[in-house]
């Protein structure tokens, strides 16, 4: 297992690498200067070409890519272009707030949606398995803002029962922290429910059907045995692939609910870097983005193991 996990995180470094050559690339090609916004609007060509200079910008692109990567190779992702300081301190700084809204909204997507697919597979073709499904259906055609902006008018503006936006951190206070990030949890939980749930009882309804679920049923074991000990575990290995794809979504969809919301997360800092043109943050940013999406498969096929012993075989072998 060892050997598995070393293999696959040095695959993942020219993956980490082709991100940043890519996002360096778009960057180079979207119009707009960082030099004339540091420099301000009523700069001179003269003032404008001498904060290029000072921020590297006028030297070749491939000059400007060594030098990221030279800095990388040290651990360093550079300093932000606006901010004037080190973009690995303004990405951790922020980090807590993007992960704990991310495993938020996991956790209600979790305990909604895995639920409400096995509901809906147990009464299938039923008014439930109906009324599940259009919900579900429901829940993913609708854009994350939409929703986010709706919450924000039911549940802030007409009900006043939390709030439209801010962010406490959970070690301040646990009510606080709530407060601020449910609305936002819920907007992007919302969205990755339906899709949870209609993979979910798609795999139920299949593995329902197999020949070793009808041998238990003939046996004369109860329902609910049949049900959680013996489908649900077949159950729960594409369901977790699905989860591990949900995180990601989730952490991708902070960018824009954080920017709703108003939360100074990862997204928001992210954002703000792409319209003011901040190469270092957006290419930091987006690699720590990477770095995650990595990790997290990692660990879901970790977890495969954990579920189906030959898959722990075959990573031995």
């Amino acid at each position: 297992m060892a050997g598995y996990v070393a293999r696959r995180l040095l695959s993942a470094v020219p993956v980490l690498l082709l991100v940043t050559l890519i996002s360096f690339g778009i960057m180079q090609i979207v119009p707009g200067d960082p030099a004339m916004i540091i420099a301000g609007l009523g700069a001179t060509p003269e003032e404008v070409a001498r904060v290029r200079a000072q921020l590297g910008l006028d030297q070749p692109r491939l000059v400007q890519l060594a030098r990221w990567y030279r800095g990388l190779a040290r651990g360093d992702l550079g300093d932000s272009l606006l901010l004037g300081r080190s973009v690995s301190q303004a990405i951790v700084e922020r980090l807590p707030v993007t992960l704990s809204l991310s495993g938020y909204a996991l956790l209600l997507t979790l305990v909604v949606g895995v639920p409400a697919g096995v509901l809906a597979a147990l009464r299938a073709n039923s008014w439930v398995d109906q009324a599940l499904m259009t919900v579900a259906l429901l829940g993913v055609s609708f854009p994350s803002f939409w929703l986010g902006l709706m919450l924000i008018v039911v549940f802030a503006v007409r009900l006043d029962w939390l709030p439209s936006g801010g962010y406490v951190p959970f070690g301040e206070s646990v009510t606080g922290w709530l407060k601020g990030a449910t609305l936002p949890a819920i907007s992007l939980a919302l969205l990755q429910i339906g899709l949870l749930a209609r993979i979910t009882r798609a795999t139920m309804l299949e593995v329902l059907d197999q020949d070793y679920i009808r041998t238990a049923r003939t046996k004369g074991l109860g329902a609910w045995v049949v049900v959680w000990k013996h489908a649900f575990r077949n159950v729960l290995i594409p369901v977790v692939t699905v989860v591990g794809i949900v995180f990601g979504l989730l952490l991708s969809g902070s960018v824009v609910i954080e920017t709703v919301y108003s939360l100074p997360g990862i997204g928001r800092l992210l954002a703000a870097a792409v319209l003011r043109r901040d190469y270092p943050m957006i290419q930091g940013g987006l690699l720590v983005t990477a770095a995650g999406f990595v990790l997290l498969n990692l660990l879901v096929d970790l977890f495969y193991a954990t579920l189906d012993p030959r898959i722990r075989y075959e990573h031995d072998r």
